[in-house]
């Protein structure tokens, strides 16, 4: 059973280094997946709704790590890999490996976590950062002890935070229905942005950023920001042609827009003016509802509901398919991360 509290010397010291961090700590800005991993191994990492499951031969077979690898649980919401390090978005907490994924330790409300329902976890330096049902969790010590940003203590638009990014000094939550939080000082305060600033809906599933650009995954639509989030248009089936309004994820690859939406992936490659939509019938996408994807070099990754994880390496005209019979937790993939060592 791992530990659930701390020697008082420990304890004084993360008090203090809490202290001077505010709520947010710092971060040195990573691109969430690097963009294309270059040299090594390539390994494929697919958060499934029955453990995390991990891939070196491009998905022809997974090995599938549970609690019983040291998974806090076996549903796992969202994925990050750092080098060697692997952070996993459980139901109960952070879950890190710093082998490569073969052993795992968990870090939950016994740390210091608000709430141990994680949705998603970015991480940027040595700077963890936790989307939780309860609010955002931060932590500077590997997970050992965690600052928390709420609605009530931070101005967070929500307490549930369903997605997170961090670039430099500006962290962006994304919010069931408080909309997108911006804070420009390590997470002490949040400035909101809502559907009077432009987005599609206050109902938030995703963020990236890309330079200066924000897109949303909103409920209603892919809402995209030029100016720092200050406003924002939003691209919707009616408007540009995509899929369907409820967006489920995004990730930006040089000026290729991806978006994960309930009925196909939309691709746009004229900034979400207009989308071309990849769907089981036109590409042999498992599934149409597509809860999550990551793009390396010329090689798409669709992490979709019910069909398992979906590969294309022509530019998503056509997919393979791997599921549980390669080895797959579970068909059901919450979100997808590449990185190669």
């Amino acid at each position: 059973m791992q530990k659930k509290f701390f020697a008082l010397s420990l304890a004084v010291i993360l008090i203090l280094s809490l202290a001077i961090a505010g709520c947010g700590g710092s971060s040195g800005g990573d691109n969430p997946g690097g963009g294309n991993p270059g040299g090594g191994t390539t390994y494929i990492y697919a958060a499934t709704d029955d453990g995390l499951s991990i891939s070196s031969d491009g998905g022809k077979t997974f090995v599938n790590r549970t609690i019983l690898d040291g998974l806090g649980n076996d549903v796992v919401n969202g994925v990050y890999v750092s080098g060697t390090t692997i952070y996993a978005a459980t139901e109960d907490g952070v879950a890190i490996s710093t082998d490569g994924g073969t052993k795992f330790n968990y870090y939950n409300t016994g740390y210091g976590m608000l709430n141990n329902h994680v949705k998603g976890v970015y991480v940027s330096g040595t700077t963890i950062y936790a989307a939780t049902l309860g609010g955002l969790s931060i932590s500077n010590n590997g997970g050992n002890g965690w600052t928390n940003c709420t609605k009530a203590g931070n101005n967070l638009g929500n307490d549930n935070v369903r997605g997170v990014y961090a670039s430099g000094t500006t962290i962006y939550a994304a919010t069931l229905g408080g909309g997108l939080s911006i804070s420009t000082d390590g997470g002490t305060t949040f400035t909101n942005r809502t559907t009077a600033n432009g987005l599609g809906s206050d109902s938030l599933l995703g963020v990236y950023v890309s330079g200066t650009t924000i897109y949303a995954a909103t409920y209603g639509g892919l809402s995209i920001s030029t100016d720092g989030g200050t406003t924002f248009a939003t691209r919707t089936n009616a408007n540009s042609g995509l899929a369907y309004d409820v967006v489920r994820g995004v990730y930006v690859s040089g000026t290729t827009i991806y978006a994960a939406t309930s009925f196909g992936l939309s691709i746009s490659t004229d900034g979400g003016t207009t989308f071309a939509t990849r769907t089981n019938a036109n590409s042999g996408l498992a599934d149409d509802v597509v809860l999550g994807v990551y793009v390396s070099g010329t090689t798409i990754y669709a992490a979709t509901q019910s069909g398992g994880l979906s590969i294309s390496t022509d530019g998503g005209t056509t997919f393979a398919n791997y599921t549980k019979d390669n080895g797959l937790g579970k068909n059901l993939v919450w979100g997808v991360y590449v990185s190669s060592r």
